[in-house]
């Protein structure tokens, strides 16, 4: 937006007015500066300026108007794809769990069978049973022994003291 020599002496205008008025030493000095919009309207304004302003105005404040026959779009949720993706998860769950269930039962069962049968060979070998009758056809004579008979000795008392210490008065 290019700005007339007008506009930028009505700005320091302002800019002087703004000074004075506050009473600040630093705004005098030209630190405070008010834009365009907010300067005070002077009667040597142009008409040209003033509807130059207006329709920039206007133009800023006109909305575009609504479409008319605007038709809704089908939209799809993503929880009905998550609803039924966690139910499928479910299901698999629940399969895995129920077969693991059923390998626990078959493998009871069969340890079940296997003790069933070592109690069945258990009882069957621990029938009481009387030993068998000893041979009768030839009696048992027991012969004599080839080798020498022993000798006793009495025990020998000397080596229950023969621990003595040797600073010690002799063991008799």
């Amino acid at each position: 937006m290019e700005t007339s020599p007008r506009t930028k002496s009505a700005h320091k205008l302002v800019k002087s007015q703004s000074a004075v008025q506050s009473g600040n030493a630093a705004a005098r000095g030209g630190v405070r500066y008010s834009p365009p919009h907010q300067a005070i309207k002077s009667p040597s304004w142009s008409r040209d300026e003033v509807k130059e302003r207006l329709v920039e105005k206007s133009k800023v404040s006109q909305k575009t108007p609504p479409k008319e026959n605007t038709k809704s779009q089908d939209f799809k949720l993503h929880t009905q794809e998550r609803a039924v993706k966690r139910a499928m998860f479910n299901y698999e769950v629940a399969t895995k769990f129920y077969i693991i269930e059923y390998q626990k039962k078959q493998v009871e069962r069969i340890h079940k069978m296997i003790e069933e049968e070592e109690v069945r060979m258990l009882r069957k070998e621990m029938i009481p049973r009387a030993q068998l009758m000893p041979f009768f056809d030839k009696p048992f004579f027991p012969q004599r022994s080839n080798r020498r008979l022993t000798v006793p000795r009495e025990p020998s008392s000397h080596m229950i003291g023969s621990k003595c210490s040797s600073s010690s008065i002799s063991c008799s």
